[in-house]
């Protein structure tokens, strides 16, 4: 654990250095974070005009929701799309020859070789959002409230990860797609909105087979001080159990790869 520890403060010292080289696009990154979120605020009020709830939650229950979308999609962008869509490059050039034979593991190596450090910028407007939405409505959380957020909100990132790790892993089979990134943008998106604002089988698929529901709504109900331990306790155990399913397809992937020679 202490190489990839070592390794990760590496990857964010390299990147920090090469993203001081533009400094200025740093406050243009900011105010486009800033633009953004007032955009994301101002339709969710034009949902209200019709009525106080929106899928069973206030106004100020969807800020927060939105706040933890926006944290999450931070740490994406971050962390994820800088190096989902090189795997496709890599597998399709043979580059991945290079990947695998450094001595630690290629699943990491991939997964978080490139950061994008300004991203953290929408990471700290979406817990602002989440702080405004809680002074609408006028809740303090409790320190059981903030822990269970922590450990949902970390347990939904590795579900995230886990779920476009194996989408992307498919690109050992389907390399002729340019881009498979849009797949999970379009999945990524339903979980803007909360769970009962979907109905029949699109509820139920959000909910049971592709998690959405659980990646925004947990956390945000968390923070709510609207948890329960059994919910707690599922969204963590989904989240590992896809974490070990990926693993486990990237492993098999890899058995299938032929190298830069096949």
């Amino acid at each position: 654990m202490r190489l990839y520890a070592r390794l990760l403060y590496e990857f964010v010292r390299s990147n920090a250095m090469e993203e001081m080289q533009y400094r200025s696009e740093f406050l243009g990154n900011a105010l486009s974070g800033l633009f953004g979120v007032g955009l994301a605020v101002l339709t969710v009020r034009i949902f209200f005009y019709r009525g106080d709830r929106l899928g069973g939650w206030t106004y100020a229950d969807v800020l927060v929701l939105l706040g933890v979308f926006n944290v999450l999609r931070g740490l994406i962008d971050f962390a994820l799309r800088p190096n989902m869509p090189r795997l496709l490059e890599h597998v399709r050039k043979g580059t991945l020859d290079f990947v695998l034979t450094k001595p630690v593991d290629g699943m990491f190596l991939v997964s978080f070789r490139h950061l994008a450090l300004w991203r953290l910028i929408d990471v700290a407007l979406g817990f602002g959002l989440i702080a405004y939405g809680l002074a609408q409505k006028g809740y303090v959380p409790t320190w059981q409230d903030a822990a269970v957020f922590a450990v949902t909100l970390a347990a939904s990132l590795i579900l995230v990860y886990a779920l476009w790790m194996m989408l992307m892993t498919t690109a050992f089979w389907v390399i002729r797609i340019d881009d498979l990134s849009f797949v999970f943008d379009s999945f990524f998106e339903t979980a803007r909105f909360p769970a009962g604002t979907y109905r029949g089988w699109l509820r139920f698929v959000l909910t049971y087979v592709l998690p959405a529901a659980v990646i925004t709504n947990t956390p945000a109900l968390a923070i709510l001080g609207q948890w329960n331990a059994r919910a707690a306790a599922a969204a963590v155990t989904v989240a590992l159990a896809f974490l070990w399913l990926a693993r486990r397809f990237w492993r098999y992937a890899l058995k299938a790869y032929t190298g830069a020679s096949g």
